[in-house]
């Protein structure tokens, strides 16, 4: 099975390559370039432009990778987004920055959600006050093309060609590339990308996939056909808990602290993990299996501005959430729910809290604990034995999450050596990727073409282990 770049066509006429500019052999900077080569014209789309972290985000030497595009970009036609994590989004500035003014093609709900992802980034990483912000995001939003699920759309090859909407019925011809997303089960908006090729061979990037069974987002179905599969490996040697058991798990980590008092940190993304988080919270205080007076907080003002475009886009939610819409419950709104705007209400939680230790649910940004509020908490309660920090996501080599993952019994935090004396729980159930079966079960829906499979966003074991499965599955 190769997983380096190779021809898909031999002919003369048409030939199409890979190139990867971030993502490959690493879970972060997510960057791929699909190369056609028609008749001499040498055309390429972008898929995902995403930011390094952790590890990733160091060249050899151990410095930070510089953020510039330091590839050709002249001959992109169209950048791609399968979804708004800053791993796959966050080099969208220096992109345009660098001259990029084609168009950006994601789904509705990713549009609304990426400007929220990146301004952020925008102030931390580049220092911009709020108009000059303001100024790039509008930039932002003026190229991006939303395109709904299941919809073809037409990309010209050609300058002198015209992008059109187009219906099922529409052909390929020399002059176009046709698009189609669909949805992944990843976070709001996620989609995996069908590309049909002018020869009518399909490319399909899996981006993100979901996990199989959540609660709030229906699972991914595979395409029918990929001549050409690139496809995550995030947890390609790993399996997640059942969703019951996250919740059981999760039960029994609140019982067990409200016996010992102190407070329960959950770093989170801001966009899919907290949303998770709090529907399954809700599930819990409404069947009176957690304690309904216990205080579940919300620290991240841009994890409440995503929580209400996820309560915006309702339709997208599988139907098991939609029901709890239609018997009156609001998993995403609840009554014990309470958000934290400013930074001054946030300090003085977080000095309330070292000093009293009062049992309460904390969910705040980041999810791999690099940055965010969640970094005040972590300082002042991690040295506390009744604190319990629960790990619900993906920690990459070289963040601070994942030495608490590890349980260093010492960490650094603001050049400060920091004691860990809490509890550190890791739950795989709340992870919004797929696991090998998953992933493993979508490649076995693709029922027409996987001639090529490139396995990428994944560490090395994680890589060839999903690797050395598809060879088996196959022989």
């Amino acid at each position: 099975m190769p997983t380096s770049p190779k021809n898909l066509n031999q002919t003369n006429v048409l030939t199409t390559t890979l190139k990867h500019h971030g993502g490959k052999l690493g879970v972060t900077g997510s960057c791929h370039e699909l190369c056609i080569n028609n008749n001499g014209n040498n055309q390429s789309i972008l898929i995902d432009c995403g930011l390094f972290q952790g590890r990733d985000a160091k060249d050899k030497n151990g410095n930070d990778k510089k953020l510039d595009i330091e590839f050709p970009i002249s001959h992109l036609k169209a950048l791609i987004l399968t979804h708004t994590h800053i791993d796959h989004i966050g080099r969208l500035p220096w992109l345009l920055a660098k001259g990029f003014k084609q168009p950006i093609y994601c789904t509705p709900a990713t549009a609304e959600l990426v400007p929220l992802m990146l301004d952020d980034g925008l102030k931390l990483q580049l220092g911009l006050n709020k108009g000059q912000r303001a100024r790039v995001l509008e930039l932002i939003r003026k190229q991006i093309k939303p395109i709904p699920y299941n919809q073809w759309h037409r990309i010209p090859l050609s300058s002198k060609s015209r992008s059109l909407r187009s219906s099922s019925s529409l052909k390929t011809s020399p002059s176009y590339l046709l698009l189609r997303f669909q949805p992944a089960g990843h976070i709001l908006g996620s989609a995996y990308v069908e590309i049909k090729l002018p020869n009518s061979e399909i490319v399909v990037f899996s981006g993100d996939l979901g996990p199989s069974n959540t609660p709030l987002l229906p699972d991914p179905i595979p395409p029918k056909r990929a001549d050409l599969l690139v496809i995550e490996s995030t947890y390609g040697n790993k399996l997640h808990d059942s969703v019951e058991t996250r919740s059981k798990r999760l039960q029994q980590i609140i019982e067990r602290s409200l016996d010992d008092g102190g407070a329960i940190i959950i770093p989170a993304f801001s966009v899919g993990r907290t949303q998770e988080l709090l529907f399954d919270i809700e599930h819990l205080i409404h069947h009176h299996k957690i304690d309904s007076n216990i205080p579940i907080i919300l620290d991240s003002p841009l994890a409440n501005r995503v929580t209400k475009q996820y309560r915006r886009f309702k339709k997208l939610w599988s139907k098991e959430a939609k029901n709890k819409i239609v018997n009156q419950r609001h998993p995403l709104n609840f009554e014990q729910c309470i958000t934290i705007d400013s930074h001054k209400e946030h300090m003085s939680l977080v000095n309330r809290l070292k000093t009293t230790a009062e049992p309460c649910i904390i969910v705040a940004a980041s999810g791999m604990c690099n940055g965010g509020r969640v970094m005040n908490y972590l300082e002042a309660l991690l040295p506390d034995k009744r604190t319990d920090i629960i790990l619900a996501g993906y920690q990459a080599h070289g963040t601070l999450g994942r030495d608490i993952q590890n349980k260093h019994k010492t960490v650094w935090i603001d050049s400060q050596p920091i004691e860990v004396n809490a509890q550190i729980h890791t739950m795989s159930g709340y992870s919004a990727h797929a696991d090998q079966v998953d992933l493993i079960r979508f490649v076995e829906g693709i029922k027409e073409g996987r001639k090529e499979i490139h396995i990428v966003h994944g560490e090395k074991n994680a890589r060839d282990e999903l690797e050395r499965k598809l060879k088996i599955m196959q022989d």
